[in-house]
C-alpha cells in the first residue's frame, strides 16, 4: 500500500511536470512565431535580391549598347562674345532709379 508521503511526492512530481510542459509549449509557440517571422523576412530578402539582380542586369545591358561617336571638333562650341551669358546668380542686378533719377542707395549730396 502506498504511503501518504509517496502520494504527496508523486503529486508534486506531476505538478512540476505539468509546469514544465506548459513552459515548453510556450517556448514551442514562441519558436514557431520566430520561424514564421524568419520565413517572411527570407521571402522579402529574396524579392529584394531578385529586384536588385534585375536592376543590375538592366544597367549592364544599358552600358553594353554602343555609344554614338562624337565629333570632337564640334563638341566644344565657342559662341561669339555678344551671345555669351553668365548664369543668373553671377549677374549683377541692374541699378534701380527712383523718381528723382537717383540710383537707390547712392544719393549724391551736392553742396558747394
Amino acid at each position: 500500500m502506498a504511503s501518504l508521503s509517496s502520494i504527496n511526492a508523486l503529486q508534486a512530481s506531476v505538478v512540476q511536470a505539468e509546469r514544465q510542459v506548459q513552459r515548453d509549449q510556450v517556448r514551442v509557440s514562441e519558436d514557431a512565431d520566430r520561424l514564421d517571422a524568419s520565413r517572411d523576412q527570407l521571402n522579402k530578402d529574396k524579392q529584394t535580391l531578385s529586384d536588385n539582380q534585375r536592376d543590375s542586369n538592366q544597367a549592364t545591358q544599358a552600358t553594353q549598347k554602343p555609344l554614338p561617336t562624337v565629333n570632337l571638333t564640334s563638341a566644344i562650341e565657342n559662341p561669339p562674345r555678344a551671345e555669351q551669358q553668365l548664369p543668373a546668380d553671377l549677374v549683377a542686378p541692374k541699378p534701380q532709379v527712383n523718381t528723382l533719377g537717383q540710383t537707390i542707395g547712392k544719393f549724391i549730396n551736392v553742396t558747394a
